[in-house]
């Protein structure tokens, strides 16, 4: 399997073009996912399709938009995950890469019933980088660390950019 990020992020890049805040999120979202996964011990292949899904996880928020007016994450995992799909596919990317990414667009936002490692690791570098873009207080964000963090690289960088949630 090819493991390069390069199309993947130019193509999310050009799906994007014109809206730089929501380019800057997942490139942020990436590069948490990216570090988190190298901590944690990924293997190449899930760490690939890990940092696939940051990419694309937002990808049904401009659909949702124009469909329902919202940019809610339940509209976001109902319409992101074929926009997932038509966006990766030209990319020559294998079948089974393709419905991982699917099924973590699909749940992004749906913290139960977590099924895998790029899952769990997926939504936290979305909280990190949400927490600051959204200026959660410190109740919310020590209520997030307690609630959704899980992993210890995760941990130590909620702890390293919002000390309070050790506390």
């Amino acid at each position: 399997m090819e493991h390069a990020m390069p199309p993947i992020l130019n193509a999310m890049i050009a799906y994007d073009a014109g809206d730089p805040k929501r380019i800057h999120h997942f490139l942020k979202v990436h590069a948490f996912a990216r570090l988190i996964g190298l901590g944690e011990g990924l293997d190449p292949d899930t760490q690939f399709i890990l940092e696939t899904a940051a990419v694309v996880h937002d990808i049904g928020i401009h659909k949702a938009e124009a469909v329902y007016g919202s940019s809610g994450g339940k509209y976001q995992e109902a319409l992101g995950p074929a926009e997932a799909e038509a966006l990766l596919t030209p990319l020559g990317l294998s079948q089974q890469v393709i419905e991982r990414v699917m099924h973590l667009v699909g749940h992004h936002h749906t913290y139960a019933d977590i099924d895998g490692m790029d899952y769990q690791i997926l939504v936290e570098a979305d909280f990190l980088v949400n927490l600051y873009e959204d200026n959660e207080p410190p109740a919310a964000r020590k209520r997030a660390y307690e609630a959704i963090f899980r992993t210890a690289t995760g941990k130590r960088l909620c702890g390293q950019l919002y000390p309070e949630v050790l506390d």
